[in-house]
């Protein structure tokens, strides 16, 4: 049975298309108009508005640290086959005399397998001996999904083993321990699980200092609203926010952290990220009087400390010998931000990335003796096979 014609089909796919134009041309016209209106009353969104500062006051920006420095938190996802005669020009202009690479097992390590993270791991450490073997430092992961299972813990320990013998220096914890990560019964593992206890003790019998990301900003777990002050970051990257109805809160995993710190105390920690106690140094201090065994290294939250500088500074004269210069996200010109904050009295610095806060930052015009432990003291004590002659 004929129900349409062919004249008829034609006449209803002229007609959509004519809506269609229809429906763009009003949109057209609307947008247009609403953007002539915003203009006109002087509205914009937030992300728009990049005001010019009309303050006068003393900047010196800087472009290499003052003393020669490790930075122990750094990605290179390609290090198996990345030509590193780029990133040594640039370590060298930023006075970077050494870095370590925490992902050593690559992507390999969110994929499950194995074979791949040995061969990720194996390839930058060969890489690095065969070219530049004085100036990288390599940490191992490990696929924690495969918790619970019978061979877990004699499979883990053989790769840390091996990890270790084969010259990495030390193992990285990924932040979905603590947020994401479930077991084989869907439950949700512990940042302090038993289950995990071995695995820190034996990173303590072969002297592998653990770095460790636990948790995400406060404001991550906080109502997105008018009154989150990181409300730009939801806009822009919604995923990294954590509601409640998803996942645990901010204080039970910081608190999950604490006790698996305290259980070992003979286990190297370094806590990333300040701990993301970078806007809240009083507790910060606290739990650094209590776990002598814990370092803190400030990648990604120099915008923190900047934003506080009488408080900062005084923390980072009292902690001296416990903080180590780190970065996260390799970026050469954003290091200069962290150079000016750390070394001068420098005031309303601009940050590089909006979204991580709208304000300004401020110079904590740190002694040189602290910049020193800061810059590379600290970290060769944690990592004595780093040649010390280099920063004489």
């Amino acid at each position: 049975m004929k129900f349409f014609s062919f004249r008829f089909l034609i006449k209803l796919l002229v007609f959509f298309i004519s809506l269609s134009l229809l429906l763009l041309l009003v949109f057209g016209i609307s947008y247009y108009t609403i953007d002539r209106i915003q203009k006109k009353n002087n509205l914009m969104d937030i992300e728009e508005y990049s005001p010019i500062s009309t303050l006068v006051v003393p900047q010196n920006p800087k472009t290499r640290s003052k003393f020669p420095f490790i930075d122990v938190h750094s990605h290179h996802w390609n290090m198996p086959i990345m030509n590193l005669d780029n990133l040594i020009e640039e370590m060298d202009s930023l006075n970077m005399k050494y870095q370590i690479n925490l992902s050593g097992s690559g992507l390999a390590v969110f994929s499950g397998k194995q074979d791949l993270m040995d061969l990720n791991l194996s390839k930058s450490i060969n890489n690095i001996k065969k070219n530049y073997p004085e100036r990288f430092g390599v940490f191992v992961n490990l696929d924690l999904s495969k918790i619970g299972r019978k061979d877990f813990k004699l499979n883990t320990e053989k790769y840390l083993l091996n990890a270790s013998k084969i010259g990495a220096t030390g193992l990285k914890i990924y932040k979905n321990l603590g947020l994401n990560l479930k077991d084989g019964e869907g439950n949700r593992v512990k940042v302090d699980d038993d289950r995990l206890q071995f695995i820190w003790e034996k990173c303590a019998e072969l002297n592998l200092p653990v770095l460790i990301h636990s948790g995400e900003p406060i404001a991550f777990f906080q109502n997105i609203d008018k009154y989150n002050e990181r409300w730009l970051h939801a806009k822009q990257r919604p995923s990294s926010f954590r509601p409640s109805d998803k996942y645990p809160s901010f204080e039970i995993v910081m608190s999950e952290q604490y006790n698996m710190f305290k259980k070992n105390p003979k286990t190297t920690f370094i806590n990333a990220h300040m701990g993301w106690y970078g806007n809240n140094l009083s507790k910060l201090d606290q739990q650094l009087i209590d776990l002598p065994n814990v370092y803190v290294e400030f990648g990604a939250v120099i915008n923190e400390l900047g934003r506080q500088p009488v408080s900062a500074r005084k923390f980072f004269i009292k902690h001296q010998d416990r903080i180590l210069f780190g970065k996260d996200n390799y970026n050469k010109e954003e290091y200069y931000l962290y150079f000016q904050v750390l070394e001068t009295s420098d005031e309303y610095i601009e940050y590089f990335r909006k979204r991580h806060g709208l304000w300004r930052l401020y110079g904590l015009n740190l002694p040189d003796s602290v910049l020193k432990k800061v810059y590379h003291q600290n970290a060769l004590k944690i990592f004595p096979s780093i040649n010390s002659n280099l920063f004489k």
